[in-house]
């Protein structure tokens, strides 16, 4: 009998992968990773962090996922991967507001702690393959035999932007259950199946930052690690003129209007976050339009880039809508990316995700907007 780990987080949509494959025959086994969570901050203050748990681990998730996997007759494990999970994931984050880029610390976790550290446990269980609840599919290619990580069938719930980063050999060890149903179909499953997280809401917070409150998360972890907190500085027009003042460059983000504290004739924009002269570029909301820019830190689903320039169609945020390109790689790891329209709030740190195929729906790859 073939084993599969399902990456278990108390939520519906795992819990239906695994009642899926246990139906299917697999041997299933189902772990959860227990994740590093903001401490709360000691005495009370504006800037006191809430007392939480990580949204993907808390004691009540676990209970969830406890309680499928008995009623699934399924094994269930916790393994703790709070440092790794806090070296790779929580310090990028931060370094990365600190620099003036806004990271997206899904992408990295798939791919570092997910299909790295969890696959590697899998895998020493005596399983072939790591499943999670993710809406994405995954087939072999027909005429080559490579695997392809394809859009989910439901558009509103595909999650192949967060998973792009994953490499031929993590998904030839992947399986994606729910990657040909809709969420209400998924809810309707677990209904069916009397499973106790049929109607528990989904949290679209980041799971390590308390309340969501990104901002605040930055000041207190600068104070934990001993390291300044953000500092002020100059509010730049596109001249060079100071026209105010910012608190930190990590308070901003690129299409930001609100928030500035600056007069102006015209509704003012973030246009860059400039963490050479920890200043913030303010323009009319016409600047923030771009057609050109260039990606590092590409990944590539196949392994390899294409030979030379590819058509392909361009996200450049998890909800946008994908736009046609061009994608050229380059000799050094990075790409250069010419869209067929402009689009605005194209921003530092976040991906941008390359979408082609012969069915037009597979994502090829990506990189991280320079």
């Amino acid at each position: 009998m073939t084993r599969v780990v399902v990456g278990m987080s108390g939520g519906v949509d795992s819990s239906v992968a695994a009642a899926l494959l246990k139906e299917q025959g697999y041997d299933v086994v189902g772990i959860m990773l227990r994740l590093w969570a903001e401490p709360p901050a000691d005495g009370a203050g504006d800037d006191a962090a809430p007392a939480r748990e990580n949204a993907c681990c808390s004691i009540e998730s676990m209970s969830d996922a406890r309680r499928v996997a008995a009623q699934l007759d399924i094994p269930f494990y916790v393994v703790n991967v709070e440092e790794p999970f806090r070296e790779t994931i929580v310090d990028y984050f931060y370094d990365e507001y600190r620099a003036g880029r806004t990271p997206n610390p899904c992408l990295r976790c798939n791919r570092t702690i997910r299909f790295t550290l969890l696959l590697e446990r899998a895998l020493a269980l005596g399983a072939d393959y790591l499943a999670t609840g993710h809406y994405v599919r995954v087939d072999d290619d027909p005429g080559t035999g490579l695997r392809r990580l394809r859009r989910a069938s439901d558009a509103a719930k595909d999650q192949s932007y967060v998973l792009h980063v994953l490499s031929q050999y993590q998904l030839s060890h992947a399986l994606f259950p729910l990657g040909e149903y809709t969420k209400p179909e998924v809810r309707a499953m677990a209904a069916e199946r009397g499973l106790p997280v049929a109607t528990k809401a989904e949290s679209q917070e980041i799971c390590f930052v308390a309340a969501n409150d990104y901002r605040g998360f930055v000041r207190r972890y600068a104070e934990a690690r001993g390291t300044p907190a953000p500092e002020p500085g100059p509010i730049l027009d596109l001249s060079g003129h100071q026209l105010g003042a910012h608190s930190g460059l990590a308070n901003y983000t690129v299409g930001q209007r609100k928030g500035l504290g600056i007069a102006a004739r015209e509704p003012l924009h973030v246009l860059q976050l400039d963490g050479a002269r920890n200043a913030v570029i303010v323009g009319p909301a016409a600047a923030l339009e771009r057609e050109c820019f260039t990606v590092h830190q590409t990944t590539w689903t196949r392994d390899t880039p294409p030979d030379g320039p590819a058509r392909v169609e361009v996200k450049v945020r998890y909800k946008a809508q994908p736009v046609r390109g061009l994608v050229t790689p380059l000799p050094d790891g990075r790409a250069e990316v010419a869209l067929e329209q402009p689009i605005r709030a194209v921003t530092p740190g976040q991906a941008a995700v390359f979408y082609g195929g012969a069915e037009g729906d597979e994502a090829l790859g990506g990189g991280l907007i320079e």
